[in-house]
């Protein structure tokens, strides 16, 4: 399997485009999403399984009222690869089956 690539500037800003609310920050694409608590804890389980599965993790911080996940691939040096970009998505897909809601 070999080292992930990293992307160019310019592909990241095409896979922001396929990820709506991630911003980049520094090395790592990043996002925070509005949830109640018990239901970012079934979500960090989820994401947990899939990232198994798929062999790429996200560091992942939870809050009362916030989850916030940021990603970045460690074995091509800490820097964005398509494997970040797949994960978001498969995260964003997590978190709304777990019922994101806004909570103003």
């Amino acid at each position: 399997m070999g080292v992930p690539e990293p992307l160019s500037e310019a592909e990241i800003e095409t896979a922001l485009t396929g990820v709506p609310g991630w911003t980049v920050e520094g090395e790592t694409i990043s996002r925070t999403y509005p949830i109640r608590y018990h239901a970012a804890v079934a979500a960090i389980v989820t994401i947990a399984d899939r990232s198994r599965r798929v062999q790429h993790h996200a560091d992942l911080d939870l809050r009362m009222d916030h989850l916030r996940a940021s990603i970045t691939t460690h074995d091509a040096g800490y820097r964005l690869t398509a494997a970040d970009f797949d994960l978001a998505r498969r995260i964003d897909a997590i978190v709304a089956a777990h019922q994101a809601l806004p909570l103003d």
